[in-house]
């Protein structure tokens, strides 16, 4: 029996003889190459954590124990060792097992997860929650280098010093959050990766003292035993350290027994003890391990060479994007792009190379890149922040407060609103129109395709106002190109108007319309097609000449609480409208992984799924209006 074939549920590692780990990590590996290839996935994170989550299960005892992972997307390991691997052939599917943590799956995922630096904050809870209760059980956060970047991370690590009770923080340092790290942090950490100062000089003192006469030995004692020893003068730990916050390493992240043994004598200890392991991201693939950042996130690949085996069909509106701000670029000498740790996934690699002297990577901190854009465009410059939606969640206040209020000419351009996705209910971009639009001040648009993406970022980076650009994961196509009416602030775009039936489209929900008047053509019910274009403000001169029509339908990939169809549905009711009204978005849920395809046939976002709704409404009209005729109407 292949060792990995021991493993059925949590726990099973314990009952395995040391010799059997490393036939387990490779064949880990093995696994996880081979089934991500297939479903895509979080791979080079992964299968840097092998031994790291091996020796943690080891030393905890599920599910008393508790363990925590920050962001989610190295959980893979996990589980496997908590007996999930058969789930595997399901990942990031719809239906299947969560590419993050899922308190759903196992009791030993303890928070549905996906976004970072929490996990200290969490952890701390969870220690006092113990306190509480006179309970022993042992709480472990694994925290990456790159999620110290994020304020969240600081915050926790600032209350964690107060402990007086074990807490183990697992500090695992790969150089990675998805790009390289940046800032200060990352210069720390770097230089106690590299640097065997501490331990060398340690040792070379403790001898030589040792060889005194007489009193050699006793100092080495006391020097030891001192608040003021060698240790808290030298180690490179020293920052946390003043935390009160004891720390051990750095540690080789591919060692188990090193680690277990580390993680033993950090459980003694009363208080925060913070281990700092040393793992090397993408580990046993050699694609991966060339370029972790290319293998942070993959779809489906050939294993032998690394590549994609979907194609790429065409641009998408990242690179569209992408394009648009190098043109912008060399035409505004004020604009320049900020991003969160992903110059790569937000298309700004190319700006960078070209532009690095007007580029700025904050590293995973977005609080901090909103009010950065603000200082930016106080002096005088137009800031650019490429950032997906479900991030930009965490700066909502810095965009109220900070950009909004004092009414700075910052863009957001919002990468990946609308479903999102195999990463589930944590990245799905279906809240950014509900908490962007009611922001006083904040223009909000959505293009419905390539070409409008490229003028709607002019139209902003030359704003004097606080801008924000939502666009989709995906393909960006041409749809509807011959209707290229110029961009200006709040007015709409008229696709066609005659018609009974009038469709207000939200980006590129605007091609998805287009199709469902086609097959609603073939049950003779004419739609008029609007491009809303402007979510705030939102066009008065389109609303007022929606109330002339006999059924108004709203479109858009966000939730419908806060939503575009929400604020129409209120302007009708107030200015008596007597027509129908049928708002086609999301739920108020969160949104369950899956592909984009999929989901959108799942919550009736396809232009089959949209005609049907429009014609089942507009059909029950009629036979409401039979109902009530009298006999002798005929």
């Amino acid at each position: 029996m292949r060792t990995l074939e021991k493993i059925k549920k949590a726990n099973d590692i314990r009952n395995l003889r040391p010799s059997e780990y490393e036939a387990l990590a490779e064949q880990i590996r093995a696994f996880l190459i081979e089934h991500v290839s297939r479903t895509g996935g979080h791979l080079a994170s992964n299968l840097g954590v092998v031994e790291l989550t091996m020796a943690l299960h080891l030393f905890l005892d599920f599910p008393k124990d508790k363990l925590i992972w920050d962001v989610g997307h190295q959980c893979y390991v996990h589980k496997i060792l908590t007996g999930r691997a058969q789930g595997f052939d399901s990942l990031r599917k719809y239906g299947g097992m969560s590419g993050f943590p899922k308190r759903r799956e196992s009791n030993t995922d303890l928070f549905d997860s996906g976004h970072s630096s929490n996990s200290i904050s969490e952890a701390c809870g969870l220690v006092r929650a113990r306190e509480l209760a006179g309970g022993r059980e042992k709480v472990v956060a694994v925290i990456g280098d790159g999620a110290l970047t994020g304020g969240l991370a600081y915050e926790g690590l600032n209350n964690a010093g107060q402990l007086k009770s074990n807490l183990i923080l697992v500090l695992n340092d790969n150089e990675m959050s998805i790009a390289k790290n940046v800032g200060g942090m990352a210069s720390y950490l770097g230089k106690i990766r590299t640097s065997n100062r501490y331990e060398g000089l340690k040792d070379d003192v403790a001898n030589t003292l040792e060889k005194i006469p007489l009193f050699g030995e006793k100092l080495v004692r006391q020097i030891r035993r001192s608040k003021a020893s060698l240790k808290q003068l030298m180690i490179p730990g020293m920052f946390f350290e003043e935390m009160n916050i004891t720390y051990v390493g750095p540690i080789d992240g591919h060692n188990i027994q090193q680690m277990y043994e580390a993680f033993l004598a950090a459980s003694r200890k009363s208080g925060p003890v913070l281990v700092h392991v040393i793992t090397k991201k993408g580990k046993g693939y050699d694609c991966a391990e060339h370029d972790p950042g290319q293998f942070h996130g993959v779809d489906a690949f050939d294993v032998e060479t690394g590549k994609s085996i979907n194609g790429k069909q065409g641009d998408t509106y990242t690179d569209i994007f992408a394009a648009a701000m190098n043109e912008l670029a060399v035409k505004y000498r004020n604009v320049v792009a900020i991003t969160a740790a992903m110059p790569d996934g937000t298309g700004l690699s190319e700006f960078k190379t070209n532009y690095p002297r007007r580029f700025f990577d904050v590293g995973i901190a977005e609080e901090h890149a909103v009010s950065f854009a603000a200082g930016l465009a106080a002096g005088g410059l137009h800031p650019v922040f490429a950032v997906y939606s479900t991030f930009l969640q965490r700066a909502y206040d810095q965009i109220l407060h900070d950009v909004c209020l004092n009414r700075f000419p910052v863009t957001f351009a919002i990468d990946r609103a609308g479903i999102v996705g195999s990463d589930g209910e944590t990245h799905q971009g279906i809240f950014d129109i509900s908490y962007l639009t009611h922001i006083p001040g904040l223009v909000v648009m959505a293009p419905k395709n390539a070409a409008e993406l490229k003028e709607m970022l002019e139209f902003c980076v030359t704003c004097a106002e606080p801008t924000a650009l939502r666009y989709p994961r995906g393909e960006a196509g041409n749809a509807l190109l011959q209707y290229r009416t110029p961009i200006k602030r709040g007015e709409c775009e008229w696709i066609w108007r005659e018609g009974e039936v009038l469709v207000l489209a939200v980006g590129s929900m605007v091609e998805t319309a287009e199709q469902a008047a086609m097959l609603l053509a073939l049950s003779e019910i004419r739609t008029a097609l609007v491009n809303v274009r402007f979510l705030a403000p939102v066009d008065g001169q389109m609303l007022l000449a929606a109330l002339s029509y006999r059924f108004v339908v709203t479109l858009e990939e966000n939730v419908a609480r806060g939503g575009f169809g929400e604020s129409v549905g209120a302007y009708l009711l107030a200015h008596g409208y007597r027509g129908e009204f049928l708002s086609v978005s999301l739920p108020d849920q969160f949104i369950e992984h899956g592909s984009q395809a999929e989901l959108r046939k799942v919550y009736g976002l396809t232009a089959e799924g949209i005609a049907e709704k429009i014609k089942e409404k507009w059909e029950n009209k009629w036979d409401r209006k039979q109902a009530g005729r009298k006999p002798e109407d005929g």
